[in-house]
């Protein structure tokens, strides 16, 4: 029964690959358009495709060298050479599911654009199949390479923590790739994103999207590497590491009565369930996709929400029915009773958790909240106070997601213990697949808006497109807040893992347990804490240098092309007006305008400086835990000091991570919907301000400061502080 499980769950994982395949060719299928609009869909997309290429040729050769490490070392008796291979095979897996993801959303755009020239409905179709790519390709693909891997290993003839051991590196590859993935895509995305805004809204008074503005391109771009690619290696790393970890952990149970015969799984129930709730979460997301649709004149986001809560529900019963048949009703472990209900109330528990942080996200981050309206009023006496009140919404928005982490932890311990924590990180993920739909669509909609703007479509097609777009906005925010709450309990489960881990290949020098009175451990635990501020240093500084080279060439082009030069001119003569008003000179000069902005240049400063900056953020991730975990032994301080200390660190860079990343993430998202209000129209202290005036100007550059927080740095944390705790999975049984 148990070989027969190892062999369906490969099928779920193929089943999500299929339903990407059949996606992506409805997608090609739709008409792309006009001339215009395909020409600058096909700049995009070669744009985005030209920063994976030169990305991916620069993690070839980490991706190589770790690889070639981690066998030499593996080579144990708890361990093997082939943790390399697993390495490869997770890095490739991550990788490919970015490529799928990013390649659809680039084709998903202007169809979105020329689907919303005829109704609203067919635009939110376009644009969320476009994004259901992206979705079910990181849940087949993670569902797929783990569940392979683990059929090959346990038919090697190892114990089950061998073989959990080695498939340890998958995660690691897939932490590696992600980190990377974030942080070369949000200096791509910000570095361009800030050059348009700066330049062109702030200093030329025409919007981002403009085809007079030469960042347009490479800020669309940026739209798919950051938000598409990123997001997609973000919680594909998210979703197996909460796998890994709650397998290592489940491993513990195998000897514990109660475990050894029941439903004929040969004692692997704990360690297989994760992995069948994740397959069977491949299903329930595809299944949600099709309830995802709206008539002309409804709300996108309804649609998008009946998706994902029936989907959720769905997988709410599915995961009750396959706790209470894969585990025993009661067992003992290590002095304390657990049952099969308490595992799937840690799973609510970590349901309950995602979706509440994800709602107080969207509370401090939507247009018109309270949040956000007091730094839409604070903008009213410049960009100072604007920034003040954006900082103070992104700290106070710390608060409540800590205490529904705090409940979640404490509620999922006390049901099923650190296997409760670990399971309830994967239900958090189990929609995983949809959840990225919803959140991948939010760019596709966004770059949608920007081909209309450019292509000189009619104002209902605009209007069509940023209604889609504003929808995009909630979702990319309650997202990230998903996101984090995951990494938050992920990191947990993987710590627990660790331990879990070492004390399997030390039974001599066991870790019981973190004390913060040991010296070695406080200083580690003022390391990690240390280390996310340092992180967002490199990150935030890596997106100004890039931003500065941003700013240089736009202003460049503007004063040294006549063409830009003459039709700036004419908009500035004509601001206020109406197009069809000008004089017939004026056309022509805005006309001969036309396609002389040398995007490629602009997207060309993006990329270098993206695969340029990303590498000391990501060694930093990497090389801390190696250098901190095995240290003292080298010193003779024995493994279990390194242990310690490496336990500290980790327990450091969790707490602080998570707050940072809260913190800048809601900021930014903040800062961008003050932003937005001012665009629409706002009234402070009983007068109008509108797009131009001094507040929204004011707005542009608290947006400007929360564009890395929001799609860089913050994000970013999430994978930092996971990535550590895989390396240290990875390397305990080295220590």
């Amino acid at each position: 029964m148990g070989q027969t499980l190892t062999l369906i769950i490969p099928v779920l994982g193929a089943m999500g690959l299929l339903y990407t395949f059949w996606k992506s060719a409805w997608v090609t299928k739709q008409d792309a358009g006009t001339d215009q609009m395909k020409r600058i869909a096909l700049a995009i997309e070669e744009g985005a495709m030209a920063f994976l290429k030169a990305e991916y040729k620069v993690l070839i050769i980490f991706v190589i060298a770790v690889a070639i490490l981690l066998g030499i070392s593996g080579n144990t008796a708890n361990s093997s050479p082939l943790v390399g291979l697993s390495f490869i095979v997770g890095a490739f897996c991550s990788a490919l599911a970015g490529f799928i993801g990013m390649k659809v959303a680039t084709k998903a755009n202007v169809r979105t654009t020329n689907a919303a020239r005829t109704s609203l409905g067919k635009a939110l179709e376009v644009a969320f199949a476009g994004g259901s790519v992206m979705g079910m390709g990181v849940v087949g693909l993670g569902v797929l390479g783990l569940s392979l891997l683990f059929l090959v290993y346990s038919n090697m003839g190892w114990d089950i923590g061998k073989v959990i051991t080695v498939i340890t590196g998958f995660s690691f590859g897939a932490s590696s790739i992600a980190l990377f993935a974030r942080v070369g895509g949000g200096i791509y995305t910000k570095a361009a994103d800030v050059g348009a805004d700066l330049v062109g809204k702030v200093e030329a008074g025409i919007p981002e999207d403009h085809p007079l503005n030469p960042a347009t391109i490479a800020d669309n771009v940026g739209d798919n590497v950051g938000d598409v690619a990123g997001m997609g290696a973000d919680l594909f790393e998210s979703y197996v590491g909460s796998i890994v970890g709650t397998m290592v952990l489940g491993a513990a149970f195998i000897s514990t009565a109660g475990f050894e015969n029941t439903n004929q799984f040969g004692g692997l129930n704990a360690v297989l369930l994760p992995l069948l709730l994740s397959g069977v979460g491949v299903l329930t997301s595809i299944l949600g996709t099709f309830f995802v649709k709206v008539k002309e004149g409804g709300d996108p986001q309804k649609a998008l929400n009946r998706g994902e809560f029936l989907s959720s529900a769905i997988m709410l019963l599915a995961t009750f029915l396959i706790v209470q048949w894969m585990l025993p009703a009661t067992w003992n472990f290590e002095g304390h009773d657990y049952n099969s209900m308490g595992v799937f109330w840690a799973v609510l528990f970590g349901l309950a958790g995602g979706l509440g942080i994800g709602l107080i996200t969207e509370h401090y981050t939507g247009t018109g909240t309270g949040p956000v309206k007091s730094i839409v009023q604070q903008s009213s006496t410049g960009a100072a106070t604007n920034i003040i009140a954006g900082l103070g919404v992104g700290m106070m928005s710390t608060a409540i997601p800590i205490l529904i982490l705090a409940v979640a932890i404490i509620g999922s311990y006390a049901f099923a213990g650190l296997y409760g924590i670990a399971i309830a990180a994967v239900g958090m993920l189990s929609n995983t697949g949809i959840q990225l739909a919803v959140d991948a669509y939010g760019p596709i909609s966004d770059n949608a808006g920007g081909i209309a703007e450019m292509s000189h479509q009619p104002k209902e097609v605009r209007g069509r497109t940023d209604k889609l777009d504003a929808v995009g906005n909630t979702t990319a925010a309650i997202g990230k807040g998903f996101a984090i709450g995951s990494a938050a309990l992920t990191a947990l489960a993987l710590f627990a893992a660790f331990v879990t881990a070492y004390n399997a290949s030390h039974p001599d020098a066991r870790l019981n347990g973190i004390d913060v009175t040991n010296p070695f451990v406080t200083a580690a635990l003022f390391v990690g804490g240390m280390l996310p501020f340092l992180f967002s240093s490199l990150s935030m500084g890596a997106v100004g240098r890039a931003a500065m080279d941003m700013i240089q060439e736009v202003r460049r082009q503007f004063n040294d092309i006549p063409q830009l030069k003459a039709a700036l001119a004419v908009m500035k003569r004509n601001e206020g007006k109406d197009e069809k008003d000008w004089s017939a000179a004026d056309k022509k000069t805005f006309d001969d305008a036309e396609g002389k902005a040398e995007y490629g240049k602009c997207v060309e400063i993006s990329t270098k400086a993206a695969i340029r900056e990303m590498v000391r953020p990501g060694l930093l991730a990497v090389l801390v835990p190696v250098v901190v975990g095995i240290t003292p032994g080298l010193l003779g301080l024995g493994s279990v000091v390194g242990a310690e200390m490496l336990g500290g660190l980790l327990a450091g860079v969790t707490v602080t991570g998570v707050l940072m990343a809260i913190f800048q993430s809601n900021a930014g998202g903040a800062w961008d919907n003050a932003k937005k209000m001012f665009e629409e129209g706002v009234e402070i202290n009983g007068k109008m301000y509108y797009k131009g005036s001094d507040p929204h100007k004011a707005a542009v550059v608290g947006d400007t400061v929360g564009d890395p927080f929001k799609d860089t740095s913050g994000p970013s944390l999430n994978i930092l502080l996971k990535l550590m705790s895989v390396v240290a999975l990875v390397i305990a049984p080295l220590l």
